[in-house]
């Protein structure tokens, strides 16, 4: 209901679908011939990083505006089992940025295949699945990683912050750091999370970007290290809620 019934989550869903699908538009409708020839599904995908990244803020919001207004007293007051209540929160959110996930990604693909009517989009291989369906359980847990910050930060713009530099910023200065550098980055968890997708998908036009010595693990291990972060960060997250005050 509070999800539903307000209008930041409907935004936020309206603008992640929004935006993995235009750029798709953008990316295969000026194609020219040759570039058509050259092109994979891979580059229909081109806005899906910015969408995970408004889903992980409307999951981060679905908790710290509890915070904020006050209403997570009554939450609690109605499921003292703070663990149980957060934890259904957290489902719920969840599996609403797997759908918006799942949708983004193959009507971005729908849009590439109308828009470059004689690229090879064809979804082929375990890699291409992997890529567009894949995309659901990425954004799922990345939703849990999102309330799990939310939860121990607890004001949105400290939440949101933490979220939108840590994948786009934080992780990708690790290579400027000498000697240790490379291997914090490989071992990064959303560097991990896009191994999964990655692995084994050929850029095109756009440039490899599935080799798998650019990537610590396998994509399924990559993965559980991806699936091991969130979990970890909702198990502190848990924790630090049943000892602080609301």
């Amino acid at each position: 209901m509070k999800l539903f019934t307000t209008r930041s989550p409907w935004w936020c869903m309206v603008v992640a679908a929004v935006l993995t699908i235009g750029l798709s538009a953008l990316a295969t409708g000026f194609l020219n011939s040759e570039e058509e020839k050259q092109a994979t599904i891979f580059i229909t995908q081109g806005g899906a990083q910015f969408s995970q990244m408004v889903m992980m803020v409307m999951a981060a919001l679905a908790v710290t505006t509890e915070y904020r207004f006050g209403t997570i007293r009554t939450s609690f007051q109605a499921v003292p089992q703070r663990a149980q209540m957060l934890l259904g929160k957290t489902v719920v959110v969840g599996l609403l940025a797997a759908l918006v996930g799942l949708i983004a990604a193959f009507g971005a693909w729908f849009i590439g295949t109308l828009f470059a009517g004689s690229a090879d989009l064809a979804i082929d291989t375990e890699a291409e699945w992997r890529l567009l369906a894949g995309r659901a359980i990425i954004f799922f847990l990345s939703a849990v990683i999102a309330v799990a910050v939310g939860i121990l930060i607890r004001q949105s713009a400290g939440a949101i912050a933490i979220l939108i530099l840590w994948p786009l910023l934080v992780e990708n200065l690790f290579n400027l750091i000498p000697k240790v550098g490379d291997d914090m980055a490989r071992w990064s968890p959303f560097q991990n999370g896009g191994s999964f997708l990655n692995q084994g998908n050929d850029g095109g036009f756009a440039g490899p970007v599935g080799d798998a010595s650019n990537y610590a693990m396998g994509p399924w291990w990559a993965l559980l290290y991806f699936a091991a972060w969130a979990a970890g960060l909702m198990a502190i997250a848990l924790f630090s809620a049943s000892k602080r005050d609301a």
